[in-house]
């Protein structure tokens, strides 16, 4: 039987922004991935009466590092980050880039470079655990938006993280899954699996759980930005291309205007 070495502690952040803390007890080791801010990651700590020792950031943006500051004030942890923002985030102690492999509490980790949302963005796949964080690049039903990088990166990031196996599960940086699931049921009304996944996110919602992890494996059948290369649901919103850079592009600025 397979057992998981680690524990990931779900803390909101903001209005709708995650921080994960993975905890590998029989190493005595923790780590915080994306601390936007740095109030909950410490009370969360004062509870169980935890040391941190690494913080993890996946981009630059200040909702996923304007916690690092005072953490590593407090507890001197190591700041692990990618080497393409080493002129955006301070204080970097240990720089990955893409197809490194490292260990975060402990835990074998690749990294996996997937510019787009920013130039910089990289996921951590805790390949034994088979869990991804991904950041900003993919979200339940949806993924980010493209601010530093071109669509084409974009794509071919979403397909990196597709390659992954379908039993991975997906820790994301925002709860923005109602949102994403309402374009995803106007893009791809017909989907029976959706339709079971709205049942699931609804319920959470309802109950004010997160929808986060999500699985890879249905994620690859319901997310419409990892199926821009499926030519039934190109075919199905009405696009005249086989080409699936064209599609992705489509489908994402019709939801950056929905």
């Amino acid at each position: 039987m397979w057992l998981k070495m680690i524990e990931i502690n779900i803390i909101d952040a903001f209005s709708d922004n995650y921080i994960y803390l993975i905890r590998n007890e029989s190493k005595n080791l923790t780590s915080v991935v994306d601390p936007g801010e740095s109030a909950p990651v410490i009370r969360f700590l004062k509870t169980r009466n935890w040391h941190l020792d690494e913080i993890i950031n996946t981009h630059h943006h200040h909702d996923h590092i304007g916690g690092n500051a005072e953490l590593l004030n407090i507890y001197k942890s190591k700041l692990i980050a990618p080497i393409y923002d080493k002129n955006r985030i301070s204080d970097i102690d240990i720089y990955v880039a893409d197809n490194d492999l490292i260990n975060i509490a402990g835990t074998k980790t690749k990294v996996i470079h997937t510019p787009g949302h920013t130039l910089g963005h990289v996921c951590f796949y805790m390949v034994d655990e088979k869990c991804l964080f991904s950041g900003d690049t993919m979200f339940y039903l949806g993924c980010g938006r493209v601010f530093e990088g071109t669509m084409d990166q974009m794509w071919s990031s979403l397909l990196k993280l597709r390659t992954l196996p379908d039993d991975t599960l997906v820790y994301c940086g925002h709860e923005y899954t109602s949102t994403n699931a309402k374009f995803a049921n106007h893009i791809d009304p017909n989907n029976q699996l959706l339709k079971v996944a709205n049942i699931e996110i609804k319920n959470k919602r309802d109950k004010q759980l997160p929808t986060i992890p999500f699985e890879l494996g249905k994620e690859k059948n319901i997310n419409p930005f990892l199926r821009a290369d499926d030519q039934d649901l190109i075919n199905s919103i009405g696009l005249k291309t086989s080409d699936p850079n064209e599609s992705f592009r489509t489908m994402r600025l019709q939801k950056d205007d929905f």
